[in-house]
């Protein structure tokens, strides 16, 4: 799975790390709203529940999402960022402050703030996507380009429309947004550039991190485009005929289930039959995501539990901490030792032995604790908005699980510099 790999084209560690350190923070954010204030989950539109849904979509999943772009667009896809340093840090710095200055403006800092938050993110979110389309352009084309490329035009849509959404709330414009912006910029940022990100690297990082057979060669070539047209017909669903925007809807949760069952099929086929956290956190997620297509199911037959607070809240819960997260953090407990071993080889060229091996990086026994705090707060979180007394707790699990997250992800760090790594 190593053939066509441009590792000679890999950026110095620092930059894909800078945001890899910080998503853990955010998580930790989350989980400490939840925890002081579990009435955020009591609807999906109170200030609370709109923080922690951008704490995890921009502080979490958009934080390690474009630290991943930033290694693999010259390794997988065999072209260099554009003035990757320069873009990295300055992405990194108007993401991260702009997802604090975006969260602080939901819990009332005023209309002030939420345009400081759209001048930096705007800036952030557009900085990276220039450079990444212009590397992208040049890209070798293969599935997991094709689906870095449909995942970052699902990106630039999220963005244009959360601008929408958000320049009424700074008092830049008049107005308030129909609920038809507000649905296209859930569905191209959750299904758009979540979902077909996550397909595209799946592709590569499951067969080799994982070592199962490679996805087959038709599902890897059609999958991410048949999803992404269809998301585009169902964004476009209010001014479509109703048996359209319905048919788009089966055809993607169709393709949502194809891609888990096919995952889940490839990973009870792996050569190497050893417990692994990374493959509970990669199974976890494939549960949640067909768990998910049940939860719409349910509400598609039953119109009342549609209409309902809960529904969206469930689906928010397996989707972003069931699916995302799960997938997010066994791609870190991957990649983050990857990147410090192969780093550390290149740059001593020391011989097998005296240097830490990829499973050393970071111990299996601290993350598969912090596995069992993150599958514990998704199963107090989603039982909790039917017996809100347990979403407190798992709120206090959810910080839990980032704590040992940071501090996973930092022992790597430590055994690299320990060994003589540079950053830079």
């Amino acid at each position: 799975m190593q053939a066509g790999l441009s590792f000679e084209q890999a950026p110095p560690l620092a930059l894909p790390l800078r945001f890899f350190l910080t998503a853990p923070l955010f998580l930790l954010a989350a989980g400490a709203l939840i925890a002081m204030a579990p009435q955020a989950l009591a609807s999906r539109w109170t200030p609370e529940a709109l923080a922690l849904t951008h704490a995890i979509t921009l502080g979490v999943l958009a934080m390690t999402m474009l630290g991943a772009l930033t290694q693999m667009l010259p390794v997988v896809a065999g072209a260099t960022l554009p003035a990757a340093r320069v873009v990295a840090r300055l992405a990194h710095i108007a993401l991260t402050l702009g997802t604090a200055a975006l969260l602080a403006a939901f819990l009332g800092a005023g209309p002030a703030v939420f345009g400081v938050a759209l001048v930096l993110l705007g800036t952030a979110f557009a900085i990276f996507l220039a450079a990444a389309a212009r590397s992208l352009a040049r890209a070798v084309t293969n599935a997991t380009v094709n689906g870095m490329r449909l995942a970052a035009a699902s990106l630039a849509a999220t963005i244009v429309l959360a601008g929408a959404l958000a320049l009424p709330r700074a008092g830049w414009v008049p107005g308030t947004p129909g609920m038809a912006t507000v649905g296209a910029h859930a569905t191209f940022g959750l299904l758009g550039w979540v979902l077909l990100l996550v397909v595209g690297v799946a592709y590569q990082v499951v067969p080799m991190f994982q070592l199962t057979p490679p996805y087959a060669p038709r599902l890897s070539r059609w999958l991410a485009p048949g999803l992404f047209v269809m998301l585009v017909v169902r964004a476009a669903a209010p001014v479509l005929p109703a048996a359209v925007a319905d048919a788009a809807a089966v055809a993607l949760a169709g393709g949502i289930l194809l891609f888990a069952g096919a995952t889940l099929r490839l990973q009870a086929r792996r050569r190497r039959k050893i417990a692994d956290v990374t493959l509970d956190y990669w199974r976890l997620g494939m549960t949640s995501l067909v768990a998910c297509v049940g939860v719409w199911l349910a509400a598609w037959l039953a119109p009342a539990w549609r209409h309902s607070d809960a529904y969206p809240l469930l689906l928010g819960v397996l989707f972003l901490g069931g699916f995302a997260l799960s997938v997010v953090s066994g791609m870190l407990y991957k990649i983050v030792p990857f990147l410090a071993w192969f780093h550390l080889q290149a740059q001593t060229q020391a011989r097998a032995g005296s240097i830490p091996t990829m499973k050393d990086m970071i111990g299996e026994r601290w993350a598969r604790w912090q596995f069992r705090a993150h599958l514990a707060a998704c199963a107090l979180l989603a039982g909790g908005l039917a017996w809100p007394a347990l979403l407190r707790m798992g709120g206090v699990l959810l910080m839990l699980s980032a704590l040992l997250l940071a501090l996973n992800l930092a022992s790597a760090v430590r055994r690299f510099a320990r060994h003589g790594g540079r950053f830079r």
